[in-house]
């Protein structure tokens, strides 16, 4: 049954929110309750090409305003981003299942992200090199590398995008994410906020669709200039693979943290129980467990339920 307070999600290209090509969608489906409550468009191929297009031209205009303007105008976007922070968490724990005080937290975060790399925008600094001739003048200035593709996981659907696009737009880049399919409706609200600010038609695109085929798309077009990626280390290779034979720059957050097993002969003092206990209680609380936490715990079922059962400490 969809949700009718839940958004169909539309592409965002060239300024425009747009359907795909071929009309295709994909079912975002609450974790709660396993029914579906909305649609996210499926980018065709040729949507990809237009979203690259469009970044061509976005990064040539974008590049040409002085850092001072790019920095009022994300600092514009931070604030619609908190006046918007009720409406974008709800979306968000629809289609994540985080506690709506943490989906708040993360939307929040997000607006004190986007104000951090507005300034350090304005600081992205030079330097004179002394010359080995003194009729000479050396110096190195830094110069945006070009369009960015950007791909991000569900774990934490505006923080993961907002520091990438942060960082890409201070720097005077255009930029293209693929959002998760899974937790589509908070990024594009965190898009939309760019776009009333007054980011220029195509410095930022929004797409979502089949992961590899966008990949394979994006990495290899030779107007993509730079690829960043947070998620599994299998899918990072692969990506980080053949962002190499493009000879792309490439930026990689990969792997998951906070793995811990407990053998059958396990102590039972609190000390130990301690770390196990955080790792179940909070999946426990938590229908949503799997869209929250990447933490991963194994142990013995024989001991499950004791820890489950040990008073918080």
């Amino acid at each position: 049954m969809v949700d009718k307070m839940y958004p169909d999600v539309q592409l965002f290209i060239d300024g425009e929110w747009c359907a795909a090509f071929e009309g295709k969608t994909l079912n975002v489906v609450s974790p709660a309750s396993g029914e579906v409550i909305g649609t996210v468009a499926r980018a065709h191929v040729s949507d990809l090409e237009r979203a690259v297009q469009a970044s061509v031209k976005g990064f040539s205009a974008w590049r040409s305003i002085p850092a001072l303007e790019r920095a009022m105008v994300m600092r514009k976007a931070a604030s619609l981003v908190r006046e918007r922070a009720d409406s974008i968490a709800r979306l968000m724990t629809q289609e994540h299942g985080k506690p709506l005080a943490e989906a708040k937290i993360e939307v929040l975060s997000a607006a004190d992200i986007i104000e951090w790399f507005a300034d350090e925008g304005r600081r992205i600094y030079g330097r004179l090199v002394p010359p080995r001739n003194m009729n000479a003048q050396q110096s190195v200035i830094k110069e945006p590398v070009g369009p960015v593709a950007a791909f991000t996981p569900w774990n934490f659907p505006v923080n993961q995008v907002v520091r990438k696009l942060s960082a890409a737009l201070a720097s005077g880049c255009s930029f293209i994410v693929k959002a998760p399919e899974e937790t589509p409706a908070s990024p594009a609200e965190l898009v939309r906020a760019f776009a009333d600010a007054g980011v220029p038609n195509g410095v930022l695109g929004l797409v979502f669709g089949d992961p590899s085929e966008v990949s394979r798309y994006l990495i290899s077009h030779p107007a993509i200039r730079k690829v960043t990626f947070t998620g599994s280390i299998a899918v990072g290779k692969q990506l980080a693979a053949m962002a190499g034979r493009h000879m792309k720059r490439a930026t990689m957050e990969l792997g998951g943290h906070a793995p811990l097993s407990s053998p059958k002969t396990r102590t039972s003092n609190w000390r130990s129980r301690r770390p196990l206990r955080r790792n179940f209680e909070m999946p426990v609380r938590y229908a949503s467990h799997r869209r929250v936490f990447s933490s991963t715990t194994v142990c013995a079922r024989n001991l499950r339920r004791r820890w489950l059962d040990t008073p918080r400490v």
